[in-house]
């Protein structure tokens, strides 16, 4: 419900609207009133949600902002800087690893002093993965040179990025700006909320957008941006960079000032929770500062002066207001969500430290507690906990461990995992039917396969008990080509569902060696690995067998933001495959689109709206791009036609061994982001081949054969018999989108034509 009109005006107040809604509605909120030029991203859990949000709000009509989805968050600070440069109002969401792949374009927007606003929802840095929130990307972030605000609850979202934007245009700070909140514990939990129901409130509130920088907007002002600095240059530039720094915690309190008498709410460097008198006291980042209030009043209650502290401003660090709050507290506990490992305690412990240091006078003692890391939840009795340790450090007059973590579990060695099935290997996986030889004439392999019922003996790679969704076509396809490899395997899988569906600790339902790494750098890590193996066996340092095959496995997106290791990897030359499971976008983190999404499609970051019909520009084709690399074998296969997946296979595994590097593409459902009833994966993957959209093909030595051609079959069928079992694209079948599918099939029409040239012509 909106605020009392008669409330408003007596309290000088803007209208707005009350609501329940979490952190990252509200920072998609506050981004559309702003109405932003240009919106930079790559999905990650938790952030992912502010894209998704914002594209859904642009479907509707309901705000202008270019979003541009990148290969990767690298990309993306790109795009994102860029933007900047050009002088337009820019923003962007990440999370985690997201923020270190970006991180070093993160400094140069801050050291040529462009302003910008970006949600870091907090969440740890992998490895091991974790998606849940702590904050160890967070303290990556502390010497980027960007201002960093901090916002413990979803209000405090929406605020704070209104906020975040004056103060990173202010002429005196002109630095981006990272509003910093908790992933899922903030970014997710819908809490009530007020925003102005006018977006000209925010806007007015914001103020036009500078043009008085030296923007490169103008060709008729030429400008060199970034231009290379000597010694003597560096130094005058980064004081003043320093300078700004130091003058965006001033400005932060001139724009909270003017912001409460908006908004009614109040945002000071420190919030200070009956600190008045307090004897005890926790300092606490954001979420957790919420949970410890209320142990307070129930100690204030027992006659404890007890208190808590949380900045709504860590960069800059506001060492003042940490001294006059800390003036006569005797025992502070800083409890924090990631360590500095070998520092005897984490960040903002050791900048509290320093703070103390400039007064003289102060005697607290200060205590670290790292907690709550991998989104470990804090309750109130953890708060209490914490207190009886500040307590007990009054009580003595020092600390007797002055630093440790807090809920680790020591381990028990009786409680060991034992393996379920006794570990299978090498003969096991060995079934002699399968013939593969090269033909000395053509210069083409020639490979024999028994009927598959004769390879259902083989015992499959990944055991039963993974965590796939129903119909998920992952583990059927990657166990219908691994039937056609013979022998041991070791595999790397890239973040992705395959990964994360399958490995959850302490648990796994690999039987073979598994590797995980990074979305953007699994082929680059397995060539690390074949080439340790073969270096670690010529010196008789380890003694296996020669046949091992090494077969990267990546998909949901993976060879968008790992395009470049792929494509080096494959360069370099590398005996090993790279496999890629494509679900046409990026089904691991909640169905964004990804480069492989077709036109027209709908996922969480292409919706369909009365502005907008789905993805608007035409996937990317792979499998030609790594054929261009000039490696000995690329192909396409789908479990919808076994036979030849498992030759491929095969032929894969020979490649791999015998001559260098291999790239298969497997078109695979995915029931849940499709939109599909489970029983009809096979009729849908041999739509997608009938119609040519996913031809069946092989690149061999550099020559492509059509494997199998539903024309010269009389099964070639129209896109439209391949869209009508799916969800996500049944809105391309109504006749106002007809021109998107006009499109779509004249692409997927041209695409198979210039195939067919190729394997008509070897030459080409």
């Amino acid at each position: 419900m909106a605020i009392l009109e008669d409330k408003l005006i007596e309290q000088g107040m803007a209208e707005q609207v009350t609501t329940f809604e979490s952190g990252n509605e509200m920072a998609a909120m506050a981004a559309a009133q702003i109405n932003y030029h240009i919106m930079g991203y790559f999905p990650i859990t938790p952030s992912t949600e502010v894209a998704q949000i914002l594209d859904q709000m642009k479907a509707r009509g309901e705000h202008d902002i270019k979003l541009i989805p990148a290969d990767g968050e690298h990309g993306s600070a790109g795009i994102c800087y860029g933007a900047a440069a050009t002088g337009a109002r820019v923003f962007n969401a990440t999370s985690a690893n997201g923020l270190l792949y970006m991180i070093e374009q993160l400094p140069v927007q801050a050291g040529t002093r462009f302003p910008m606003v970006m949600n870091l929802v907090t969440r740890a840095v992998s490895g091991p993965l974790d998606i849940r929130g702590d904050h160890s990307d967070l303290y990556y972030a502390l010497n980027t040179g960007w201002v960093i605000l901090t916002a413990r609850t979803p209000q405090a979202v929406y605020d704070m990025n209104i906020m975040a934007l004056k103060i990173a245009e202010h002429a005196k700070v002109r630095l981006p700006v990272i509003v910093a909140y908790d992933g899922f514990f903030t970014s997710h939990q819908k809490r009530r909320v007020q925003y102005f129901k006018d977006r000209r409130v925010v806007q007015q509130f914001v103020g036009e957008c500078p043009t008085d920088y030296h923007f490169i907007r103008d060709p008729k002002k030429p400008v060199t941006i970034g231009a290379h600095m000597n010694g003597e240059d560096l130094m005058n530039n980064h004081f003043q960079q320093s300078e700004a720094m130091y003058h965006a915690g001033e400005i932060f309190k001139e724009v909270a000032c003017e912001y409460a008498k908006l908004s009614g709410r109040e945002y000071p460097v420190l919030d200070l929770y009956k600190m008045e008198d307090a004897e005890v006291a926790l300092f606490l980042l954001n979420s957790a500062a919420e949970s410890a209030k209320d142990v307070v009043d129930q100690l204030r209650a027992q006659g404890v002066k007890a208190g808590v502290i949380s900045p709504n401003i860590i960069r800059p660090f506001p060492a003042k207001e940490i001294r006059e709050a800390l003036k006569n507290v005797k025992a502070l506990l800083v409890g924090e969500r990631a360590d500095s490992y070998g520092a005897h305690g984490a960040n903002l412990t050791h900048e509290v430290k320093s703070a103390l240091q400039d007064d003289k006078d102060n005697q607290t003692i200060v205590l670290c507690r790292i907690f709550g890391l991998g989104g470990k939840d804090f309750y109130a009795s953890d708060a209490h906990e914490f207190f009886k340790m500040a307590i007990d450090a009054m009580e003595k007059g020092y600390a007797e461990k002055p630093f440790d973590y807090y809920g680790h579990i020591p381990g028990d060695p009786e409680k060991i995992l034992k393996p379920v099935i006794t570990p299978q290997h090498g003969d096991v996986f060995k079934t002699g039917l399968i013939e593969v030889k090269m033909d000395e004439e053509t210069q083409k392999l020639k490979v024999k396969i028994p009927p598959l019922r004769a390879l259902t003996s083989k015992p499959k790679r990944i055991a039963s008990g993974h965590g796939a969704c129903p119909g998920c076509g992952i583990f059927g396809g990657l166990e219908l080509f691994f039937k056609g490899i013979e022998g041991d395997i070791v595999t790397l899988f890239q973040t992705g569902c395959a990964y994360v569906t399958t490995t959850a600790y302490p648990y796994s339902s690999h039987k073979q060696t598994m590797i995980h790494n990074l979305f953007q750098n699994g082929a680059a890590t397995l060539s690390g690995t074949v080439e340790a193996f073969m270096e670690l066996k010529r010196r008789g340092e380890i003694q296996v067998s020669d046949d091992a095959t090494f077969v990267m496995i990546t998909g949901d997106g993976g060879m968008d933001i790992g395009m470049g290791s792929a494509i080096g990897t494959a360069l370099r030359g590398h005996k090993l495959i790279m496999l890629e499971y494509d679900n046409e976008g990026y089904m691991n983190t909640g169905s964004q689109m990804s480069y492989s999404t077709p036109i027209g499609h709908m996922t969480s970051t292409s919706g369909v709206g009365k502005v907008q019909k789905g993805k608007t520009f035409h996937h990317k084709d792979t499998v030609q791009i790594m054929a261009a690399t000039n490696i000995p074998y690329v192909f396409t296969g789908s479990e919808a036609f076994p036979q030849d997946l498992v030759k491929k296979g095969a032929k894969a595994q020979w490649y791999a061994q015998n001559v260098g590097p291999v790239y298969g593409k497997l078109l695979i459902t995915c029931p849940l982001n499709w939109k599909s009833e489970d029983r009809y994966g096979t009729k849908i993957l041999e739509a997608a081949v009938n119609s040519c959209f996913f031809p069946l093909y092989e690149v061999e030595q550099g020559v492509t054969t059509i494997t199998y051609n539903p024309e010269e079959k009389n099964k070639r069928v129209s896109v439209t018999e391949w869209f009508k079992y799916m969800g996500k694209t049944k809105h391309l079948l109504k006749e106002e989108n007809k021109p998107i599918l006009e499109e779509f099939e004249a692409e997927v029409e041209k695409r198979w034509q210039r195939l067919k040239a190729m394997h008509e012509n070897p030459l080409l």
